[in-house]
């Protein structure tokens, strides 16, 4: 870490939340939510869904999406520290836990959401089995097909974390993935099941910066990580959308043009792959979003 990465304690309390195969118990993790408290001057924390470092881990695989959410939304609501409101800052699936809180619950509201090569979009083919920019190849596109096929049926969702943001691109407009698929309950796919309270929750989030991993092997396409998305009706000859092109954005399904109009969408990029960024990046960004012009709140000592 650098020597003095100390802030002013200005800043709203700060949540982290961390990705698959991490725990908020991990001597690793927890070094980097207490170093984004320092640089804040104000309490940091990890949310975990697990009651351990194991059960953590192990619910980042085998706690569905949805449900993972509602135990991140309680034990925020749980804590007095939170109640006024708080920025959050996600790393690869943890984001998907946060943008599930915003248009579920956001209350207490997060205030700046910060995205590392976040998940926010969900995924379209296997890590490390693609090429970002290039169409999948023939194993790659086999791989999804399987999963995909897996992936929306019931028992699937409701147990595999994972396959709760998996949007296969062959299958984005099939029955089984309309009706089962929680990304895309999230997204307001259908119309029918579309809910007009995520869109009023995203609503409440004043800022959201998005980190893109120009050379990630982890999520395809790496767009998604910018809000963009796979173009539809063309299988996996399709190519990746940037978040202005896509019908999330231009049908404002869930807020994200209203946010995008508002001023409230920034995106950042880094050069290397899935979680490669330097401490000065990461509390470059911290900076940033979580403390330049940040609304006043009281020093809490972490």
């Amino acid at each position: 870490m650098p020597a003095d990465i100390s802030g002013p304690a200005a800043t709203l309390p700060t949540v982290t939340a961390h990705g698959m195969g991490d725990s908020c118990f991990e001597p690793g993790f927890s070094s980097i939510t207490r170093a984004i408290g320092k640089k804040t001057g104000t309490y940091a924390r990890c949310i975990p869904i697990g009651g351990n470092i194991i059960t953590d881990t192990i619910d980042g695989l085998l706690k569905n999406m949805d449900a993972s959410v509602d135990v991140f939304a309680a034990k925020i609501k749980a804590d007095p520290k939170l109640s006024g409101g708080f920025n959050a800052i996600g790393f690869s699936q943890g984001n998907s836990l946060i943008r599930g809180y915003i248009e579920k619950y956001n209350d207490p509201p997060v205030n700046s959401f910060i995205s590392v090569h976040g998940t926010v979009q969900g995924v379209a083919a296997f890590p490390s089995c693609f090429r970002q920019g290039k169409p999948v190849g023939l194993i790659c596109k086999a791989v999804a097909e399987v999963l995909g096929d897996l992936a929306y049926s019931p028992i699937s969702q409701n147990v595999l974390f994972q396959a709760d943001y998996f949007r296969a691109a062959s299958q984005v407009d099939s029955k089984a993935y309309l009706a089962h698929s929680q990304i895309a309950r999230w997204n307001n796919e259908d119309p029918s099941t579309a809910s007009a309270i995520y869109k009023s929750n995203f609503a409440k989030t004043k800022k959201f910066a998005m980190v893109k991993a120009l050379k990630d092997s982890m999520v395809y396409p790496n767009e998604g990580e910018h809000w963009g998305a796979l173009e539809e009706g063309r299988g996996y000859k399709a190519k990746p959308l940037a978040m202005q092109d896509t019908k999330f954005y231009k049908q404002d399904l869930f807020g994200l043009k209203t946010a995008d109009e508002a001023g409230k969408i920034f995106f950042e990029t880094t050069p290397g792959d899935h979680l490669e960024f330097s401490d000065d990046e990461l509390f470059g960004w911290v900076q940033k979003y979580f403390i330049d012009v940040a609304p006043q709140a009281e020093t809490v000592v972490v």
